[in-house]
């Protein structure tokens, strides 16, 4: 449990998949040089749709798959990974608007098995350079240079888990137990890193008008405590869909997920009086369940990702989560954009009320739908409708968008 949550703590600033992207195009000019005529994209439909909608940090709202592969060439800083391009001089952000419209960028749609994929080949004059992505947002395959290869790290082209540490040994019991009673040490920095990085976009999206705000939105119309926590979470979403440079702390490879199991918990622990470690402990449990509900949907998938990050004893947490899936599955992915941000409100809505059932023992029974007398069962249904039955949902959703 810990190797998985070192795998899945890991800091973005702006949206995962553009940021990947950038990463990506600052490697191709890392081997390329400085220059560029033509920059090839090949892109799994999941990472297209994430990226055609979204304002890219330190463009001055530039958006979609162009901006930040021309970001990332330009600006990035390949060592940084998922912040590559967190920290842009204005010099470099005209560089960016003035190569928009001059650097040619070809988009094609990869017909690769991986649900993330993403190759980069950058043509300057007679080199060419090749870089690329599967499965993780970070997880480089290969580089070549003028047809040699100089990097490969070989993996299985259908499944993350080649690249990840097992998962198969999650289930909510033994989550339990290790965020109550286990050594959580060695993932302590990074839960601390999570509750300051992930409130500061929160309260950044309450102060300044990003996107459709529809975080201060629901704060400006509610004096209840619960409904903050969730209007807090909306404004993280609303800064970062919207150019924010704050790194926020992802989960699954999603700083929405990070935004959503996290920022009402934060909240809720400090207007409460909880001390630091039921909180970093408390935020353990979040992040694992999130891995947990999702592994068996895939970390992109036309199945919107933030109902999956929904926070007594493991009975109570089995209901609340039966509750919540039942009345939230289904709400599609159309990409990273606005919004996202009401899409987490309505999430965590739905998670709030699934909590006040629980609370009177009320549940779901089976068969209500795809609801079963096993929470395991339930989730597994979950996993089936989101993975294999809205196969053909991102199809459309993609050929819509585009």
């Amino acid at each position: 449990m810990i190797e998985i949550l070192k795998e899945e703590l890991i800091l973005a600033a702006g949206c995962t998949e553009p940021l990947a992207i950038a990463y990506a195009s600052a490697i191709v000019r890392d081997n390329l040089g400085d220059k560029v005529d033509k920059l090839i994209l090949n892109l799994s439909g999941n990472v297209i749709k994430n990226v055609n909608s979204v304002t890219i940090p330190n463009t001055d709202g530039a958006k979609g798959l162009k901006a930040a592969c021309i970001a990332g060439f330009i600006a990035g800083d390949s060592k940084l990974l998922l912040e590559a391009i967190k920290d842009v001089e204005d010099s470099k952000k005209e560089e960016i608007k003035k190569n928009l419209d001059k650097i040619e960028v070809v988009i094609n749609h990869a017909k690769d098995d991986a649900k993330l994929y993403i190759s980069i080949e950058g043509i300057y004059k007679d080199n060419k350079v090749l870089v690329e992505i599967k499965h993780t947002h970070t997880n480089i395959t290969k580089i070549e240079k003028n047809g040699k290869l100089i990097f490969e790290n070989d993996c299985d082209n259908t499944s993350v888990d080649t690249v990840l540490a097992d998962r198969s040994i999650l289930n909510i019991e033994d989550i339990y137990k290790f965020a109550k009673e286990g050594n959580i040490d060695e993932v302590t920095a990074l839960i601390e890193s999570q509750i300051k990085c992930n409130y500061s976009i929160a309260l950044e999206g309450m102060i300044g008008n990003y996107g459709c705000q529809i975080g201060k939105t629901i704060h400006n119309n509610t004096n209840d405590e619960m409904i903050k926590a969730i209007a807090l979470a909306a404004a993280g979403s609303d800064a970062r869909m919207s150019g924010s440079k704050l790194p926020v702390m992802t989960n699954n490879g999603s700083g929405n997920q990070g935004i959503t199991l996290s920022v009402p918990i934060i909240y809720y622990a400090r207007n409460n009086k909880y001390n630091n470690e039921e909180l970093l402990r408390a935020l353990v449990f979040a992040n694992l369940i999130n891995v947990y509900i999702k592994m068996g949907i895939g970390r992109l998938s036309s199945y919107c990702g933030a109902v999956c990050a929904e926070g007594r004893d493991v009975d109570f947490i089995k209901k609340v989560i039966t509750n919540g899936l039942a009345t939230d599955s289904g709400i599609i992915c159309d990409g990273a954009k606005e919004s996202c941000a009401s899409k987490i409100a309505t999430s965590l809505q739905s998670g709030l009320l699934a909590y006040q059932m629980a609370k009177k023992d009320l549940v779901f029974p089976n068969n209500c739908g795809i609801v079963k007398d096993n929470f395991e069962d339930t989730l597994d249904n979950v996993w089936t409708v989101a993975k294999d039955g809205m196969q053909v949902t991102d199809e459309v959703i993609l050929n819509v968008m585009i």
